[in-house]
């Protein structure tokens, strides 16, 4: 197996000015990175029709490539009905934005799928995802959402209920692994039709969890970056590793993902802030093995 795909990096895990950490991603040997819009000098709302033209002519002068932005919203997702309609707004602002750098990706949560596709809340998502999804095609575009919070099974089911496949997949493996135990070899071949954007991650499950405590619900706290890293540090539930060093099977996952025919982007994702660097170095080290 020979891998032909291009390797990315969150350029945020390093922890650096953006523009630092775009030349610093590309002296680690990236093709691109994926890019934090939703605050900060990144949002669409701080960055004027020029600042979009000289960011991008920036990238181009280093030879990097915007794998895709990440604009999750936070939160309970597109749960609540009430908040939705600024969250849709903003979301298709960053994807504007998005179109404008020179990627047609933005990844996001939606929040937790519920199993009854009756309920209000599952109502709520299928409305909000339903826009978005019109909205992504109408620019050749997609919203990519990340897997972990609900089985590839009724992500599926969730995605083939919308009428575009604006509102696609970014798949994240090591999410999967940790959260719902689900087959990420499995996951992938199901969902083939919608994904457009991978994460490399790697992680070890030490017992169940509610997947609403980890990525937030209503009726429970809120979603948060900061509290999903604390939960992966203390390891009580589920521990983030190094590629290679968890229950992620690579030599199978990248194979199914040869055999779907993904020819996107693997975007090295580190959410442990000790030694953002090291690791995502050695991450892209251990991908090379397979290009």
């Amino acid at each position: 197996m020979k891998l032909n795909n291009k390797v990315g990096i969150i350029v945020d895990s390093l922890g650096l000015p953006i523009r630092e950490g775009l030349v610093r991603a590309k002296s680690l040997g990236a093709d691109g990175v994926q890019i934090y819009a939703v605050s900060g000098e990144m949002a669409p709302e701080n960055l004027s029709a020029q600042s979009r033209i000289e960011m991008k002519q920036f990238m181009k002068d280093i030879d990097l490539e915007i794998s895709a932005l990440c604009g999750d919203l936070a939160g309970h997702g597109f749960q609540d009905q009430v908040v939705n309609p600024s969250k849709i707004e903003k979301s298709k602002r960053i994807l504007d934005l998005a179109v404008d750098l020179g990627t047609n990706i933005v990844t996001t949560h939606i929040g937790i799928i519920p199993n009854d596709a009756n309920s209000p809340v599952y109502a709520a998502m299928q409305a909000a995802c339903e826009e978005l999804s019109v909205y992504a095609r109408s620019m050749d575009a997609y919203f990519a959402v990340e897997t972990g919070p609900e089985t590839a099974a009724t992500l599926k089911q969730f995605l083939d209920s919308l009428s575009t496949n604006g509102v696609s997949v970014n798949f994240d493996p090591a999410n999967m692994v940790m959260v719902t135990g689900d087959d990420p070899v499995a996951g992938i071949k199901l969902l083939k039709d919608y994904v457009v954007h991978t994460h490399v991650k790697d992680g070890i499950r030490y017992k169940e969890v509610d997947p609403r405590l980890v990525y937030g619900a209503l009726g429970f706290e809120a979603m948060d970056h900061e509290k999903i890293a604390e939960m992966v540090a203390t390891g009580e539930y589920f521990r983030e590793v190094p590629l290679g060093e968890g229950q992620v099977d690579f030599n199978a996952y990248f194979a199914a993902l040869q055999e779907i025919g993904y020819d996107g982007y693997l975007t090295i994702e580190r959410e442990v802030k000790q030694q953002p660097e090291e690791d995502i170095a050695l991450a892209l080290r251990y991908i090379n093995q397979f290009r």
